[in-house]
């Protein structure tokens, strides 16, 4: 049946009514809703709040570094510390290192340019932090509906947000209604803030149908893949924060890593690869699985029996889209009827590799210009207070200033690290003019006829690892019997053009193997999606050369459960 077919039969669906309704239970969209909580009890108003999140709880879906900034955190609780915010690691040292493969160059730390200096910051886990800022949200008033996916703009007479929907439960793979059926619920706000993170489904029709983006650079973003480790204690150096650039990535190809020591002898490991690079052969998951072999990273994983150091024991697994594009990217914020705060819009600073603080402080400011519309008794306009009050904030200061960071690796790594430490080191960010992007990331994408094949070795199951034992510690989970969440505009497009013309691309770019060529009886090639292994990094819906494929909302509560990322 058709979603209009279903609604026919067993509609109409029950509507809620709120002041504002937030989707995303992401540090973006929490700190919106307590930022109204607050405001309405400093004024003594009564504002109703509400935050749906498709995670089954918050934080579940919850995957980044962390260093964290705290400024924005200060500023939404001065007290943060004595209610028990969980900030417990300050960074103690941090290197930034440019490897080959067999070596690695320290940048001496005299020599960092501000952007990547880290005093005064915490390593974190960024989902624990979100269940701390949800437990903060629901003693405010905040009501929060975990497990429930927004699957709809909804829209009224006028063609203004007027809120959304969550997605109907129980339809089986067949797209008919089986016995556990729900529908759907409406809920409708006087403002609808989304949050959900990078590449939101809802986000990316909203910039379509007002055309957020026009006269904004494409969007660039990069895939960043976590694995979380125990490591031994004599290998274990608490608030040490260490960057690379360079190997195994080819110096056309954006991207970098990073190795965080967070409290109780854990290790964060990252590998971020830019989504515009050019060989269709080229696989982040085995480049990120490559760089953990590097002497310069492995010391700390491996054990050594001669000095009693036990192996360190990989402890979880994820993947994330990252919106870098910076400012140059970032779309008009604004809509009737509602804003996008966090890295919905893209208001990450790739220049620091953050994105927490800035979700903290555009939450804030899309609530202040929520709450003064509210008590000012308008409804579903254009809060054009929040996108005035950014260009007025320390944040449009800071990502002013790194606004060419992402650019200049158009020309190489070495001209980009040349250029970024000349602007931000020399120039303090106040470089005169502006490098563009001037095509999105799909359209970077080589024939395979032009590109060399790239041979990944196997994983030994130690140091390295495959795909499906790295979803397996992700927690991944979604019901077998619903219709996969990752469509196709048009069936043929994999097999008669991306496996034709780009290898097919798919089985490499996606981290968990969602995506797999195989043949079918008749020994002709289709493309298997293996949809319950997603999860929610975003990249099929970026990088398809055809942009054939669109993620949407699967079942509420469906997808990774992060415990400590």
């Amino acid at each position: 049946m058709t979603h209009e077919e279903i609604l026919a039969q067993y509609g109409p669906r029950e509507a809620m009514e709120y002041d504002v309704v937030v989707v995303g239970g992401g540090p973006a969209g929490l700190s919106a809703a307590i930022r109204l909580k607050q405001l309405a009890a400093e004024h003594g108003k009564d504002v109703s709040v509400v935050v749906l999140e498709k995670g089954s709880e918050p934080g579940a879906h919850i995957l980044a570094g962390t260093v964290m900034d705290p400024r924005a955190l200060y500023e939404l609780f001065p007290d943060w510390k004595e209610l028990g915010a969980p900030l417990n690691q300050p960074v103690t040292d941090e290197a930034m290192v440019f490897l080959t493969e067999t070596s690695g160059k320290r940048t001496p730390n005299f020599l960092l340019p501000e952007c990547f200096q880290n005093h005064g910051n915490y390593v974190i886990s960024l989902a624990s932090l979100t269940r701390w800022l949800a437990q903060q949200a629901e003693g405010l008033g905040v009501e929060i509906f975990p497990g429930f996916a927004a699957a709809e703009v909804l829209y009224d007479e006028n063609g203004c947000v007027k809120g959304v929907a969550t997605g109907n439960m129980g339809i089986g793979k067949d797209g008919e209604p089986m016995d556990s059926f729900q529908l759907g619920m409406e809920l409708h706000a006087k403002y609808t803030i989304f949050a959900e993170g990078s590449r939101g489904h809802l986000g990316r029709q909203l910039i379509s149908r007002f055309k957020l983006d026009e006269g904004r650079d494409p969007q660039g973003y990069a895939l960043g893949i976590k694995e979380l480790w125990e490591v031994d204690p004599k290998r274990h150096q608490p608030g040490f924060v260490m960057h690379t650039a360079g190997w195994p990535l080819p110096n056309d190809t954006y991207g970098g890593s990073f190795l965080y020591h967070m409290e109780n002898n854990q290790v964060a490991l990252g590998f971020i690869t830019g989504l515009n690079y050019s060989n269709p052969y080229l696989s982040p998951f085995e480049e990120f699985q490559r760089w953990k072999t590097h002497p310069n990273v492995r010391w700390y994983l491996e054990g050594d029996a001669s000095q009693g150091i036990q192996p360190g024991k990989r402890l979880s697994y994820g993947a994330r889209a990252i919106t870098a594009g910076g400012l140059l990217s970032l779309p008009k914020t604004v809509f009737p009827g509602g804003a996008m705060v966090g890295c919905e819009a893209g208001f990450l600073n790739a220049s620091r590799i953050k994105g927490s603080h800035a979700a903290i402080k555009t939450g804030m400011l899309a609530a202040d210009a929520a709450y003064e519309a509210i008590v000012h008794g308008r409804q579903r306009d254009e809060l054009e207070a929040y996108p005035a009050a950014f260009e007025k904030s320390w944040l449009y200061d800071e990502l002013n200033k790194a606004r060419n960071f992402k650019s200049w690796f158009k020309f190489g790594l070495l001209p980009a690290s040349l250029m970024n430490g000349f602007e931000q080191f020399v120039l303090r960010g106040r470089m005169p003019w502006t490098v563009h992007r001037d095509k999105p990331d799909h359209a970077y994408l080589k024939p395979a006829s032009e590109c060399k094949p790239i041979v990944y070795p196997k994983p030994d199951g130690k140091l390295t690892f495959d795909r499906l034992s790295s979803v397996f510690i992700s927690n991944t989970n979604h019901s077998e019997d619903q219709p996969a969440h990752l469509t196709l505009k048009d069936a043929s497009v994999p097999v008669q053009v991306n496996l034709a013309q780009y290898a097919g691309p798919e089985g490499r770019y996606c981290p968990a193997g969602v995506y797999e060529f195989v043949k079918d009886d008749n020994g002709q090639d289709r493309l298997q999606i293996n949809a319950s292994n997603c999860v929610h990094c975003k990249t099929c819906d970026i990088k398809d050369p055809t942009q054939n494929i669109v993620w949407v909302t699967p079942e509420g509560g469906g997808g990774p459960n992060y415990a400590n990322m």
